[in-house]
């Protein structure tokens, strides 16, 4: 059940983070991945820490703002596998700010990051795999995508959109084979929201989870491995929440 042997996964955003977790679930599923973001050196050690797994993989950095690098990211990757079966899009950013003080540039930044880049990854990688007629897309969703943050607004729009573009695409290309999902991550802690957790928002975070604890990274990875796997062949359009119950909640004590 849910080996990925001899499949070739792409994550955008792969080397920090969830999208790390995701590469490494991924892997240790069996499937060869390229792990890929901006930073040269984490793409490096990323590429070093999956092959110490068994796996191959290549070391190409990409920016997700940038078609160009994208497309180069499919092109090496299609001239050394001959194929993409999997895709996550799990490059992001974020910044608290009142929207009234939001910058058209920020806002600009944030939907071309989070949602702009997400569509470009897509577009190259979906073309291919509908060629194909096979393959699998997880876009990185958020609970932003179904509640409103405080102070963040443009992250929130940012990640509707996306929930928005993973449906719309996979009613577009579900008859050629091609699933396209969604997951919207509760809080798991990683070295980019460690401050989160301790403060005042953190604590309210987890007084609104029903398990009451923050996620651990490799329960959103055995997620993406099941929407990566043919197990989950029937299964389209969804935006998977896991989040511990937050979005059913409404009175926990």
């Amino acid at each position: 059940m849910m080996n990925l042997k001899g499949k070739c996964a792409v994550v955008v955003g792969g080397t920090s983070g969830i999208g790390r977790a995701i590469a490494l679930g991924l892997a240790s599923a069996g499937a060869d991945v390229v792990a890929s973001s901006r930073l040269k050196e984490s793409v490096i050690e990323m590429a070093n820490i999956l092959e110490g797994l068994g796996r191959t993989t290549l070391r190409i950095p990409s920016d997700v703002s940038d078609r160009s690098s994208l497309q180069a990211l499919h092109d090496k990757v299609i001239s050394a596998y001959g194929h993409v079966d999997i895709l996550v899009n799990s490059a992001g950013m974020t910044r608290r700010i009142p929207t009234l003080e939001c910058s058209e540039d920020l806002w600009k930044n944030i939907m071309d990051v989070n949602f702009s880049g997400t569509l470009r990854a897509c577009q190259i990688f979906g073309k291919t795999m509908l060629a194909r007629r096979k393959g699998r897309i997880i876009n990185i969703a958020s609970l932003a995508s179904f509640v409103a943050f405080h102070d963040v607004a443009a992250y929130c729009s940012s990640k509707a959109a996306v929930g928005a573009l993973t449906k719309s695409l996979a009613v577009e290309w579900a008859q050629q084979g091609v699933c396209v999902n969604a997951i919207a991550p509760g809080v798991f802690p990683t070295d980019l929201n460690r401050g989160l957790l301790d403060s005042p928002r953190g604590k309210e975070l987890l007084l609104r989870t029903p398990m009451h604890r923050f996620g651990k990274l490799d329960e959103v990875a055995s997620a993406a491995v099941f929407l990566a796997s043919d197990e989950s062949g029937f299964i389209t359009g969804h935006i998977l929440p896991v989040d511990g119950g937050f979005l059913a909640s409404g009175v926990n004590q």
